[in-house]
């Protein structure tokens, strides 16, 4: 029976063009608003790194004013002391451990042809790479002896790997930024990120840097890092004083592999903040924490109350569209009292009418469906040129084209529910009177 439903719902919407079209267009433009919000949303806050969020924890110690809070709730400072950094990872109890910063650094291409340019680094440590996995196109990283040693080595993205060797692979080669060479050990390939997640203090939403260097090389040039550098007291001048100062401008994170190395390490950053405290330093409680990576993006707020307000505001619109879909299906059932009245009084009982009436509307939904998912790219690319920041973040996966797909069939089985239900209590001796 359901092809033949099926086959007098397409019937009765090509008998009725122009409404069948207002239904049709209503219910995708419904869906293309809600989804265009709920995908931007749904990708901003999505897992960056499903195999190992749970394992990867952002490092925060409260080593700030005693006279008032680093933020209003009592959330410690959002990156660490040059001085607590390199103790933690000297004393090396994480299973794996990196501290970082970011740096603004000239490049000098060999190539006449190429002028120098402006180019963003990204100062760590070797166990990043195998932390945060990025992909590598040509060699590898640096190791933990380059680092010791402070090597002047660099890993490259595959864009500045085209932009100066034209996509060869440069393992071996050098490269001049601010009149030193350095020699690459690696390349990477193409690394798409949802959120830079392992840096939220500037731009979630950032591309990666271009460059990567070891940390100790990078403390070496003594220039101040290129983000947010935070101090509740002014450091004394030099480049030394301000190493042992309590100004925040590093990022540190530790890979704990199971919750027993979570608590271990926890009690060593309480231990390690109480004999700092017996220095004179860390005057606040004691006010440690320990985020795994999706904890630590909705501290960070990557998914913004704007975000989450524009998608209210979407399925707001799918509800006006759907009440019009509503009102446009009950004329449209109701026009079609008299045929519902013979087909009852031939012996169509209100269940069957009911199923041929909603099949009807599924079909609607469902065309509605594909034209809104092809308008929701739409508004997606739309997102993309407006908001260059939201590129990564503005792209559809399987996940919301099934639930486009299933959204638009649910709401307009939904909208048809009542047009149905007041089909069904036709009165078929009367329309038969008529």
């Amino acid at each position: 029976m359901f092809s033949y439903y099926l086959q007098l719902g397409l019937r009765s919407l090509r008998r009725n063009p122009v409404l069948t079209v207002l239904m049709v267009v209503g219910i995708a433009l419904g869906i293309a608003a809600s989804m265009t919000t709920l995908t931007v949303m749904h990708m901003m806050g999505s897992d960056p790194i499903p195999s190992k969020s749970s394992i990867l924890h952002y490092v925060q110690l409260d080593n700030w004013s005693p006279d008032e809070p680093y933020r209003p709730d009592g959330r410690p400072p959002d990156q660490v002391t040059y001085r607590d950094a390199t103790a933690l990872m000297a004393a090396g109890k994480a299973d794996r451990q990196t501290a970082m910063f970011k740096l603004a650094l000239p490049v000098q291409p060999d190539n006449p042809e190429i002028k120098p340019f402006q180019s963003l680094v990204r100062v760590t440590y070797a166990d990043f790479f195998t932390m945060f996995e990025p992909p590598f196109k040509y060699g590898r990283g640096w190791d933990h002896e380059q680092d010791q040693a402070h090597a002047r080595v660099l890993v490259l993205s595959k864009e500045i790997n085209e932009k100066l060797f034209g996509g060869e692979d440069s393992v071996g080669r050098r490269v001049r930024l601010d009149g030193t060479d350095y020699t690459v050990t690696g390349v990477l390939d193409d690394w798409k990120l949802r959120a830079r997640y392992y840096d939220l203090t500037v731009g979630a939403f950032n591309e990666p840097e271009e460059l990567f260097m070891p940390f100790t090389t990078g403390i070496d040039l003594k220039q101040r890092a290129n983000g947010n550098n935070s101090c509740w007291r002014a450091p004394n001048a030099g480049w030394e004083a301000y190493l042992d100062s309590d100004c925040v401008w590093i990022q540190m994170w530790v890979e704990l592999r199971s919750p027993a190395r979570l608590a271990e390490y926890r009690a060593f950053l309480d231990a390690y903040v109480n004999e700092q405290k017996k220095l004179g330093r860390f005057p606040r409680p004691l006010n440690n924490r320990l985020l795994d990576v999706n904890e630590w993006m909705a501290d960070q707020k990557v998914v913004s109350s704007d975000v989450q307000v524009q998608t209210g505001l979407g399925f707001a619109f799918l509800l006006v569209c759907l009440v019009n879909t509503i009102g446009l299906l009950l004329a449209k059932f109701t026009r079609k009292a008299g045929e519902i009245g013979l087909r009852r009084a031939l012996g169509a009982s209100r269940r069957e009418v009911f199923k041929q009436f909603l099949i009807e509307s599924g079909v609607i939904g469902i065309s509605g469906g594909v034209l809104g998912l092809a308008l929701t790219g739409l508004g997606l690319l739309a997102v993309r040129a407006l908001y260059t920041d939201y590129k990564s973040v503005a792209t559809l996966d399987w996940t919301m084209v099934a639930t486009t797909i299933a959204l638009s069939v649910a709401a307009a089985v939904l909208a048809g529910l009542y047009p149905t239900w007041r089909a069904c209590r036709v009165q078929p001796a009367a329309q038969l009177k008529m």
